[in-house]
C-alpha cells in the first residue's frame, strides 16, 4: 500500500492522511503492518492512489488472510479425518474441478487400500494422532460427487502417478483398475502426461481447482489457498498448459495397461 501511495505522488503518510481525511497514524499502522485493512480502507485507498483495479485481488486477499498459508501440523493436530471433512463442503458447492497431480492419484479417484497407504505416510511424517480409518471413509465420501450433479472433472496426471508405488503390486494394480474404470464417467476428463511428452511448462507442485473461486496447493509444510483472482487466472493457465502434454482415451488406456503389466512382473513375498 505504500507503494500505491508512492506511485500516486504522496510524499508522505500525512500528505496521503490529509487526503482521505484519516489521522496520519492510520495511515502509519496500515503501511507497517501494523494494523489490518478493512475492505473499505481498501477501497478508499485504492481510489485515492488510482489503483482501483488492485481492489478485487487485495479484498481477496483480506477475507481469506487467516486461510492463506495452513501448516499442516496445525490442520492435523488432532487426526487426518478433520482435514478430510474439511474438503467436503468445498466439493458440494464446486462445478468445475481442475486437478493437476504429477505423482500420486488424486484423491477422490483412490482406492480404499491407496489411500489408506498414503495417509498411513502422512500421520508417520506428522506424527499425529492414528485415525486413518476414519480418515479414509472421508476420503471416499468424496467420490459422491463423482456421480451426482453436474460437475465437471478434468483431472490430469503425469505418468509417474501410475508408477508411485503405495503398498506394493496389488494395491496399485486395484488402483490402476479403479482408473480404467472411472475414466468411462461422461463428466470426468482424465488425462496423462507421457513421461517424454514435451511440456509446455515445468510440472511444479500438484494443485486442486475450485471453480475460478479458490486453488489449493500443497507442500510438504503446508497448504496455500489462492483466492486473488489474478492468481487464479495464472493456475487456470498453468492447467491448459498441461492439458497440452497430456493424452486422452484410448492412449490413457495404454498407458495404464503398460503400468499393470509392470505390477503384474513385479515379484511378490
Amino acid at each position: 500500500m505504500r507503494g500505491f501511495r508512492r506511485d500516486a505522488g504522496f510524499a508522505s503518510g500525512r500528505a496521503l492522511a490529509r487526503a482521505l481525511g484519516w489521522q496520519e497514524s492510520k495511515v502509519s499502522r496500515l503501511e507497517n503492518g501494523k494494523q489490518n485493512a478493512s475492505e473499505e480502507d481498501i477501497r478508499t485507498w485504492c481510489a485515492a492512489t488510482g489503483h482501483d483495479g488492485e481492489i478485487p485481488d487485495l479484498i481477496a486477499t483480506v477475507r481469506h488472510i487467516d486461510e492463506l498459508w495452513l501448516e499442516w501440523r496445525r490442520q492435523l493436530a488432532t487426526g487426518a479425518e478433520k482435514r478430510q471433512q474439511a474438503a467436503i463442503p468445498v466439493y458440494s458447492k464446486t462445478k468445475v474441478f481442475r486437478i493437476w497431480h504429477p505423482t500420486v492419484v488424486w484423491g477422490t479417484l483412490q482406492t480404499a487400500e491407496y489411500a489408506a497407504q498414503t495417509l498411513n505416510q502422512v500421520r508417520d511424517f506428522y506424527e499425529i494422532p492414528d485415525d486413518i480409518e476414519a480418515a479414509t471413509a472421508k476420503r471416499l465420501e468424496r467420490q459422491q460427487y463423482l456421480y451426482r450433479g453436474d460437475r465437471i472433472f478434468n483431472v490430469v496426471l503425469a505418468e509417474q502417478a501410475l508408477y508411485t508405488n503405495f503398498g506394493g503390486a496389488e494395491v496399485m494394480k486395484g488402483q490402476l483398475d479403479r482408473l480404467l474404470a472411472v475414466m468411462r464417467l461422461a463428466r470426468l476428463s482424465l488425462g496423462i502426461i507421457p513421461r517424454a511428452a514435451p511440456m509446455r511448462l515445468w510440472p511444479g507442485n500438484s494443485f486442486s481447482m475450485f471453480d475460478d473461486k479458490l486453488v489449493l496447493v500443497e507442500t510438504y509444510s503446508a497448504e496455500f489457498s489462492v483466492t486473488q483472482p489474478r492468481e487464479i487466472e495464472q493456475y487456470a493457465k498453468a492447467f491448459a498448459l498441461l492439458q497440452q502434454s497430456a493424452v486422452y482415451g484410448t492412449a490413457v488406456r495404454d498407458l495404464i495397461f503398460a503400468a499393470l503389466q509392470h505390477y503384474d512382473r513385479m515379484p511378490t513375498d
